[in-house]
């Protein structure tokens, strides 16, 4: 779905990529309102209230998530799919590069040898661009900035998302009610399937994120990790086979470094994950020898005790 979407904005024209982040703002509040009515899921509500720490982020949250939507929306409906999809495959390295800054987390060789080629990738690119990929480092860093504080916010993807879309929520409204003070709002103006379609935004924002949620407590981490990959990989084959966007000899050097990259990352992350279980099967089966050992001796003690009394 994610992967999709890009065919999904340009049917919200001639509404401008402000107007419809505004609507998806709106919408989203309104389909995961429903959504928490319909699991009784409001609990975490007054906790979060009386929270300053978690209201804050929240904000930050939304602020910086804000500007991934607009940003991505705005570069779809002008052309420029494939610069969009650089973002996103480039997200994890600025992760990376953000959990070593902020969270002063150690990196592995390999880690470290992706970073350097993605490095390199945009170096690449900027010189093929004439300038640095904004649009794709705006994305990238965006999208890492929020998974950043979400980690340190630990709400659920619904809840995450209401709280959000809750603080997006009246911007949002005010914006639109100014659009259509001053005549130039989109939504009405265009026909009941127009208006459907930016009231849909709503579900293409939610629904994504709550089967991502539901897949995360059921599928390994390292595959869902790859599975995210699909997603920019969808958007970059929409760009070129549907767009027809163009595709310089420097722009295919560039993505091929990234690629190269985020294989390097793959690989070390199977590699550290196959380590892992072998480690804790191994850790797993010491553990039962030891506890078959004592049981032995103290069987073969038993009687020992018996004839002393």
């Amino acid at each position: 779905m994610w992967g999709l979407v890009p065919l999904f904005w340009p049917l919200l024209k001639p509404a401008g990529a402000v107007e419809i982040l505004a609507h998806r703002m709106v919408w989203s509040l309104v389909f995961v309102g429903i959504a928490l009515l319909a699991l009784r899921r409001w609990s975490w509500i007054p906790e979060l209230v009386r929270s300053p720490r978690k209201l804050a982020l929240i904000t930050v949250a939304a602020a910086v998530i804000s500007v991934n939507w607009g940003l991505y929306i705005w570069s779809v409906n002008t052309g420029r799919v494939v610069e969009a999809s650089l973002g996103y495959f480039i997200n994890p390295l600025v992760t990376i590069a953000l959990g070593v800054l902020v969270l002063k987390e150690r990196l592995r060789p390999a880690q470290w040898a992706a970073v350097g080629v993605g490095f390199a990738a945009v170096l690449v690119l900027a010189i093929g661009y004439g300038q640095p990929p904004w649009i794709s480092l705006t994305l990238a860093s965006s999208f890492a900035v929020y998974g950043l504080v979400k980690k340190k916010l630990n709400l659920g993807g619904l809840e995450s998302l209401a709280a959000e879309t809750a603080v997006q929520f009246l911007p949002a409204l005010g914006y639109l009610v100014w659009l259509g003070t001053q005549g130039t709002l989109a939504f009405g103006s265009e026909g009941a399937g127009h208006a459907a379609l930016l009231v849909s935004t709503g579900i293409v924002t939610a629904v994504p994120l709550v089967c991502f949620g539901a897949a995360a407590i059921r599928v390994p981490l390292s595959t869902l990790g790859l599975l995210q990959y699909l997603a920019p990989t969808f958007q970059f084959l929409l760009g070129v086979l549907y767009f027809h966007e163009a595709m310089p000899p420097e722009r295919w050097a560039g993505f091929s470094l990234v690629w190269l990259a985020l294989t390097l990352l793959t690989w070390d992350a199977l590699r550290t994950a196959r380590r892992s279980r072998a480690a804790m099967a191994a850790a797993s089966a010491e553990a039962v020898a030891s506890v078959e050992a004592a049981s032995i001796e103290a069987a073969s003690a038993a009687p020992k005790v018996h004839q002393g009394r």
